[in-house]
């Protein structure tokens, strides 16, 4: 695999986990993106190809984090990346958001759609930040539009949502 191609599937690797959600650490989209793999098997020569890296996945980029079993990326007829997919024993993912704190994902199956600007976490999902959790059998996240839909597959999903911290008391007196 060449430099260029390399930072092409690095570059959509990027796209899928940067914007992931909406308080991830802005500045990771500007790191440099590290990916490690047993193997790559890449065709640089046709636009409409697939990248697939298998065997302890590992892509770092400023504070993301995600280790997966096995990394396709897949270019459409313009070149143009249509869709990531990273599967495994849970795909697993951690990011600083831009507050400080720590967000961790993990699921079977991740999906990316830069075209859509859909991602999709499926199989024993779970989502947990500060914040809250979110876990079930399916999730659907739109970075566009900000909407999340999970569950309405038949199976039940569970979201926590932890309460504001409470503001200090402030003083009547001088």
């Amino acid at each position: 695999m060449t430099l260029r191609s390399a930072s092409v599937a690095g570059l959509a690797l990027a796209c899928l986990f940067a914007p992931a959600l909406a308080l991830a650490r802005s500045a990771d989209r500007n790191q440099p993106m590290e990916l490690e793999a047993d193997g790559q098997d890449c065709n640089v020569a046709d636009v409409n190809s697939k990248c697939v890296f298998t065997g302890n996945v590992v892509i770092r980029q400023g504070t993301l984090d995600v280790r997966a079993t096995r990394a396709e990326v897949a270019r459409g007829r313009d070149g143009e990346i249509d869709q990531v997919v990273l599967t495994g024993n849970q795909v697993a993912m951690k990011q600083q958001m831009d507050d400080g704190t720590m967000m961790n994902a993990r699921a079977d199956r991740i999906v990316f759609e830069p075209r859509k600007e859909v991602l999709t976490l499926t199989g024993n999902f779970k989502v947990e930040s500060p914040q809250g959790s979110n876990s079930g059998q399916k999730l659907v996240y739109n970075m566009a539009t900000g909407q999340m839909q999970s569950g309405g597959d038949g199976t039940r999903v569970r979201t926590v949502i932890q309460p504001r911290a409470a503001a200090p008391a402030k003083s009547g007196g001088k």
